[in-house]
Formats: structure tokens, C-alpha cells, sequence
């Protein structure tokens, strides 16, 4: 049953889509449907993947808040539970957010692999190509001029699509907190702590995983990080000059403005 679904919604639109770009795109390039298909995966997921930017974003701004609550009720994991949920609905922070892109995302990754894998096989445009999409025999994988997209062990890209997930990572590290602050400013360095192994493990992950996939499988996780990198960037600055616009009211007090 679920096969089935996952063939009727991902897989066979999905390849019939990638077979119908082929067809028609002047030159037959693998690597310009797969970054069209990118763009397109994008665009579907826009809206998910802002929620889960903000959400990140807003979990680390809490989280000092999150790690007090932790040490205070460390003895107590009932009320530790209850006091991080009001302190996430009173902030109107949703926990899950960060994860839903991803799991929506690895399905259609799923797919795009065996796509790739499948479009390279004569026999699967008998079976899976829709009526109207005409059948090309066989694609060429290289692209380019020079990237066999079918080929696994494509180094460079593998880094490449590592230095972006690096990028991304930075753009969401929290900044290490001022030197004698005091003891408020524990909590801030452990955060800044955990993102820092996270800047490089995750990029560290993507190289390993990346040369093992197919290369246009890495083109695509590249070119998608790219994307959200650039997403990234424009909705962090667009939240940071929000917060600028607006004066905070609690460092009000009789038309003077008093500094934190």
C-alpha cells in the first residue's frame, strides 16, 4: 500500500517530470533538469522551510531561558517538561518546526535518487513514462560537457555541497557571549558550544554521504543548500531590521531610551 502511494505521488511524477525536462530543454542536460527540479522542490517547500528557519531562530534566542529551566527542574522531569512547553507557547515557539522541511524533503530525496538511478534503465520508460511523455530511449548523464551525473565519487562536489552546509551552519551559529559577563552568560556559551560541533559535523556528514550518492543526487543537496542559504539570509536580515524598526518599550521610560 504505501509503495503504491509512493510511486503514484513522488516517484512517477517526479520521473516522468525529469524525463519530460530532458525532452525538451535544447541539449539534453541531466545537470540543468536537476537544478530546475530544484528550483521547483524549492519553491514547493518555500513556506515550510521559512517556518523552520524562524523556528531555529527563535529556539536559539530562547535558549538560555530553555537551558535555566533545565538546571532549575533538573530533579523534576514532569514540571522540567511542563515549564519548557509554557515557555515555548509563551514565546509562540514551536520545537518541531526545524524538522518538518527535512522529513517532508527526504521522501522527494528518496525519489530523486531512484529517479536517477532509474532513468539511466531503457526498460523503465516502457512502464513508468506517462502517455503524453514521449520516450527518449536513453538519457546521457553526462553534463556539462564534463560531470557524469550517474558516477558516485565525485569529490568536488561532495566538498562543495559540504562548504555549503558549512555556510548554512554559520549563518544560524550563536554567537559566543561577551567575556566576564557574569554567570547569565553560561548558559548563551554552552549553546554557542553545541552549535559549534554542529558547524562541523553536519558539513563533515554531507562530504561522506555526498561521495557515496551519485553526482546528481550531490547536485541537488548542493544546489539546495545554496538556496536556503540564500532564503536564510534574506529572512534573518529581514527579522533583524524588524527588530531595529521596533523600539523595545521595556528600556522606555519617559522618552529616554535606556541601554541594556
Amino acid at each position: 500500500m504505501f509503495s503504491t502511494l509512493f510511486n503514484q505521488m513522488l516517484y512517477q511524477p517526479i520521473f516522468n517530470l525529469f524525463v519530460g525536462l530532458y525532452n525538451i530543454l535544447p541539449g539534453h542536460d541531466v545537470g540543468v533538469v536537476i537544478i530546475i527540479i530544484t528550483i521547483l522542490v524549492r519553491l514547493l517547500v518555500y513556506p515550510l522551510t521559512s517556518k523552520s528557519i524562524k523556528a531555529q531562530k527563535s529556539i536559539q534566542d530562547l535558549q538560555p531561558k530553555i537551558d535555566a529551566i533545565k538546571k532549575e527542574y533538573a530533579s523534576d522531569q514532569q514540571k522540567q517538561a511542563m515549564m519548557l512547553m509554557a515557555a515555548y507557547k509563551e514565546n509562540k515557539v514551536n520545537p518541531f518546526a526545524s524538522c518538518l522541511p527535512l522529513l517532508i524533503q527526504l521522501p522527494i530525496l528518496i525519489a530523486l535518487y531512484m529517479v536517477m538511478r532509474d532513468s539511466l534503465m531503457a526498460d523503465k520508460f516502457a512502464t513508468e513514462l506517462y502517455s503524453f511523455v514521449s520516450n527518449p530511449g536513453k538519457l546521457n548523464p553526462i553534463s556539462f560537457g564534463f560531470l557524469d551525473m550517474a558516477a558516485t565519487k565525485n569529490y568536488a562536489l561532495a566538498i562543495l555541497a559540504g562548504l555549503a552546509q558549512f555556510w548554512q551552519a554559520k549563518g544560524m551559529l550563536a554567537k559566543q557571549p561577551p567575556k566576564n559577563m557574569g554567570p547569565g552568560a553560561k548558559d548563551e556559551n554552552m549553546m554557542a558550544m553545541m552549535n559549534k560541533q554542529m558547524l562541523y559535523f553536519m558539513p563533515l556528514m554531507t562530504v561522506l554521504i555526498g561521495v557515496s550518492l551519485p553526482a546528481g543526487l550531490t547536485l541537488y543537496w548542493l544546489f539546495s543548500t545554496l538556496l536556503t542559504v540564500a532564503q536564510q539570509s534574506y529572512l534573518l536580515k529581514k527579522s533583524s531590521s524588524n527588530t531595529t524598526d521596533t523600539p523595545d518599550k521595556n528600556n522606555v521610560i519617559e522618552g529616554q531610551v535606556v541601554n541594556k
